[in-house]
């Protein structure tokens, strides 16, 4: 059977990796390491998946821009303090090579830098699975969708051949700007009732339940 999809786009934070506290825990204690009002849970992971400087500035909304380099400073103190504990999602690297084996292309678009994928690609392993990936310090942030649109440029597939997979809005509002069709898990940063506002394909309520969703879908 031909596939829907050729080209198959995964978040990292959230998605593939259960990162969401570290990155919560992270923002919150920068902010009170500069005397800061440290934002909400609920606002901390709104802004998960963007670039760190864009998350920054709506986490903390009336910090003036020239102090945003020093949050983003102790924000990178605390997650690198922790992110080597971090682990991938139960079934997630079984699901990549299941993929592989099953001829699809497969890519990363992350609101992460390209020096903090390489190290979550070297702690969990994954990174000789992927055969390409975005980050924020090298296109613009999400929901803009460069990152997509040169993920498919690279490997010649078109917006209907390419599936975007993501736990926040920010991944399925990326994916509707590139034309692209998205899946949302919703064991990640954002909840189900945002995700399926966005009008995904699916929602996953685990990773054993996107594989099945992608076995008979992708």
């Amino acid at each position: 059977m031909a596939r829907r999809f050729e080209l198959i786009v995964f978040d990292w934070d959230g998605t593939l990796m259960d990162s969401t506290g570290a990155i919560v825990a992270s923002i919150q204690a920068a902010a009170r390491d500069l005397g800061l009002e440290p934002p909400s849970d609920e606002r901390a992971n709104h802004i998960i998946g963007l670039g760190l400087i864009d998350a920054l500035r709506h986490a903390l909304p009336d910090l003036p821009k020239e102090r945003y380099l020093d949050v983003a400073e102790r924000y990178r103190h605390h997650y690198l303090s922790r992110d080597h504990d971090l682990l991938l999602f139960a079934g997630a690297a079984d699901l990549i090579d299941e993929l592989t084996r099953a001829g699809h292309h497969l890519a990363i678009a992350t609101g992460k830098t390209r020096k903090g994928l390489d190290r979550a690609f070297a702690v969990s392993g994954l990174g000789p699975r992927f055969q390409a990936s975005r980050c924020a310090d090298e296109c613009h942030s999400k929901p803009h969708p460069q990152m997509l649109e040169e993920l498919m440029s690279e490997f010649g597939v078109e917006p209907q051949a390419t599936l975007m997979i993501g736990d926040t809005t920010h991944d399925l509002l990326m994916a509707r700007n590139a034309g692209v069709a998205a899946l949302g898990v919703t064991y990640g940063a954002h909840p189900r009732a945002a995700l399926e506002a966005e009008v995904p394909v699916y929602c996953a309520a685990n990773v054993a339940d996107m594989a099945a969703w992608l076995r008979q879908h992708a």
